[in-house]
C-alpha cells in the first residue's frame, strides 16, 4: 500500500490519505501508523482515530498539542473544501 507525498494529496486524495500524508511526515516508524474513520455521527461528524508507535507520539502531538492542534486545523480545512466536517483523535 503506498501512500502520496503531501504535495499530490491535494489533487482529489481522501481525508485518510491527507491524515497519513501528515503523519508519515512526523514519525519514525511509518510501518505503526494506523487509521480508522469512524460513520459519521447525527451532526455529519466524521472521526478519525489516528495510532502510532509510542516513541513517536511526542512527535505527533508537540510541545504543548501545537503539532496536534495544526494537524487538526489542517483536516478542518481540507474537509472544509470537500463540504465535510471531522474530528481527529490522536491514540
Amino acid at each position: 500500500m503506498s501512500y502520496p507525498s503531501v504535495p499530490e494529496v491535494f489533487g482529489g486524495i481522501t481525508m485518510k490519505d491527507l491524515l497519513y500524508a501528515i503523519a508519515a511526515g512526523l514519525v519514525e516508524d511509518k510501518s505503526a501508523i494506523k487509521i480508522t474513520e469512524d460513520e459519521p455521527d447525527t451532526e455529519g461528524v466524521i472521526v478519525f482515530h489516528l495510532t502510532v508507535a509510542p516513541d513517536d507520539m511526542g512527535r505527533v502531538i508537540g510541545k504543548q498539542g501545537r503539532i496536534a492542534k495544526a494537524l487538526r486545523a489542517i483536516m478542518r480545512a481540507g474537509a472544509a473544501k470537500r463540504n465535510l466536517k471531522v474530528s481527529v483523535t490522536i491514540e
